[in-house]
């Protein structure tokens, strides 16, 4: 293969401002069909990436060698079936399905084809959590304690669309969105996750889905993570609060990719990953404490992943077992806020 064809089912929020820059960015991949029945869509892929855009999935077989499924939730599974049927190695959009027991099917299903699965848990490749990674990979923080992550808002008035308006049957609501990201770098981080508490709120007329979530976990290494998604944060907290025995990093402020990939600006373009300096954590204590550069984001790695691997056989950038064991803890959440209960998992 000169290129490596890919075709993209959905251009919503995930598909315009991160999988079709992304992809058309990465050396070796080629965007070539967009899947989205609305006519301007059609139009604005032709026109920013010469791609064909198409009314729907079985268009796309003959025009694409890989498939990134970044449609709604609860189509993710259907698509990513149907495309491995097809030959087609596959990317699915967090979250990889709804269940975990979808999840080992469908991780079941593309290893008996011998075909590539992977999952866009982007949010591995941000700054901060790079940073938060290189500490705790080098003991500076010492013995981590506590770990507290949080991706919060102040959007009291919902904006509408499949996220707010579908319940968690459907993979709607924070817990399945943010909370999909904020696991699965806690699980990446301190491993495996022994106890699962969780407090899931709907706060906000309109609105199906969980808007104003909590989840604790107790990790078996004996870490506690604390993570919060939340939609009516007036003050936001720290990003990034990770206590250690010989000290603490303290972040404020998201990741810049996300933003400068709504802007328009191309992933490949020089310092588009960089964080301002303004921006850098603080590492230390209060009383030896310093800033600290934060780690460039590498949303792009991603995607040169994907390529490394099927041009060459090397490990997908996520393997999706990890997706799995993020699900896991997804419904251990949603069981332990329905029963107001601690969660153990084996």
């Amino acid at each position: 293969m000169s290129e490596i064809r890919v075709g993209l089912v959905g251009y919503g929020t995930a598909g315009a401002f991160f999988h079709a820059p992304l992809i058309h960015a990465t050396p070796g991949l080629t965007l070539a069909a967009v899947v989205t029945r609305n006519p301007d869509r059609q139009a604005e892929v032709a026109g920013k990436y010469g791609a064909a855009g198409v009314p729907d999935v079985e268009e796309l077989w003959e025009r694409c060698d890989l498939v990134v499924v970044a449609s709604p939730n609860a189509t993710h599974v259907t698509t990513a079936v149907a495309a491995l049927a097809q030959g087609k190695p596959v990317v699915v959009d967090k979250p990889l399905a709804r269940t975990s027991e979808e999840a080992r099917d469908l991780v079941r299903v593309a290893r008996e084809r011998d075909l590539m699965l992977t999952v866009f848990q982007n949010r591995r490749w941000d700054g901060d959590f790079r940073t938060v990674r290189r500490l705790v990979d080098e003991g500076r923080l010492g013995d981590v304690l506590r770990f507290e992550s949080r991706f919060e808002r102040w959007r009291p008035v919902p904006k509408g669309g499949w996220r707010e308006s579908s319940g968690a049957d459907e993979g709607g609501g924070l817990l399945y969105d943010l909370g999909s990201h904020l696991i699965d770098q806690a699980l990446q981080l301190f491993g495996p996750a022994v106890e699962v508490y969780c407090e899931s709120d709907v706060r906000r007329e309109g609105v199906a889905g969980d808007d104003d979530t909590f989840i604790a976990l107790t990790h078996a290494g004996g870490v506690r993570s604390h993570l919060w998604a939340g939609s009516l944060a007036g003050q936001l907290g720290p990003r990034f609060r990770v206590l250690g025995s010989a000290g603490a990093y303290l972040k404020y402020g998201m990741d810049v990719q996300e933003e400068r990939l709504r802007a328009g600006f191309p992933p490949d373009s020089p310092g588009f990953g960089d964080d301002e300096e303004s921006r850098w954590g603080l590492l230390g204590t209060d009383d030896d404490r310093r800033p600290l550069r934060t780690e460039p984001g590498a949303y792009l790695d991603f995607y040169r992943g994907v390529e490394r691997a099927l041009r060459e056989g090397t490990p997908p950038p996520v393997d999706p077992e990890s997706a799995v064991a993020a699900l896991s803890v997804i419904e251990a959440a949603r069981l332990s806020a329905t029963q107001r209960i601690v969660v153990h998992l084996g």
